[in-house]
């Protein structure tokens, strides 16, 4: 009887031990993934136009660089420099980080085929 009363009184204690354990924390968030058809990077390259204008192209007398016409290759790797903190600026190395490879990538294709 005694054994039963302890087993009981261990389980008991070792119930009360395990509800005052802190909750694993949650898993964190799973992102979708980059949106890359044509209608996705679009809608990443507006996110440009407040700078670089629409389609990679400022206004007139504008001190930014312009982004269309630009060769592909050129794009991607100023945005890895930015994004790797190798090249100065003022915004650009804070917006390049939120840019996958795949992302760049895509953004400078799109780029790359706009008019001048």
């Amino acid at each position: 009887m005694k054994q039963r009363a302890f087993a009981a009184l261990a389980a008991a204690w070792a119930a009360l031990a395990a509800a005052q354990q802190p909750a694993a924390p949650p898993p964190p968030p799973s992102f979708a993934a980059p949106n890359l058809t044509p209608a996705g990077v679009r809608a990443m390259a507006a996110n440009c136009a407040p700078c670089h204008g629409t389609d990679g192209r400022p206004a007139a007398g504008s001190s930014v660089a312009p982004l269309a016409g630009q060769a592909r290759e050129a794009i991607v790797e100023k945005m890895n420099g930015f994004k790797e903190g190798k090249r100065e600026a003022t915004l650009m190395h804070q917006i390049a980080r939120g840019f996958g490879d795949a992302e760049i990538a895509a953004l400078a294709d799109y780029f790359s085929h706009q008019r001048r």
